[in-house]
């Protein structure tokens, strides 16, 4: 499978890794990871300003990481993407591994 990747996909991967190598994207998107949240839960659980949370919501919602739910007036995120999950979960385990 990885002969089969052309040079678009290589820069869909670069560009999906380049918005989860943002710490503070990074951290919003595994807070999203196992239950849904609303930004300003996500700001202030992160200790982020809420324009910069949703700066940062924008890009991993066009990205196709995260999606946004409208309840009334309330708006929900969560993972939009099993694969991202599924990485991100074998990433966090690889981590604790290879730590403790």
């Amino acid at each position: 499978m990885t002969s089969d990747l052309k040079p678009e996909h290589i820069v869909e991967l670069s560009g999906t890794f380049g918005l989860l190598a943002d710490p503070t994207r990074l951290s919003i998107v595994i807070a999203c990871m196992d239950q849904r949240r609303s930004a300003g839960e996500i700001a202030e659980t992160l200790g982020v300003s809420p324009s910069l949370t949703s700066h940062h919501l924008r890009l991993l919602r066009s990205a196709r990481i995260l999606k946004a739910d409208r309840e009334g007036k309330h708006v929900f995120y969560s993972m939009a993407d099993d694969c991202v999950h599924s990485v991100l979960n074998i990433m966090i385990e690889h981590v604790f591994t290879h730590t403790h």
